[in-house]
């Protein structure tokens, strides 16, 4: 029977593993983003307290 079907299973793992991937570097580059923006904010009140 698995080998009758194996190219639909194939493809199936195959779009899974895409998704999962694509998935992962979306949420890494959506923290990476909100990392950069906590230091950037981080270091204008380090200068601002500075300042004052």
């Amino acid at each position: 029977m698995i080998a009758k079907y194996w190219k639909k299973i194939g493809m199936f793992i195959l779009i899974v593993a895409c998704i999962f991937n694509i998935m992962g570097k979306l949420i890494s580059k959506l923290s990476l983003n909100k990392e950069m923006l906590t230091s950037a904010n981080y270091y204008l009140e380090k200068e601002q307290k500075e300042e004052k």
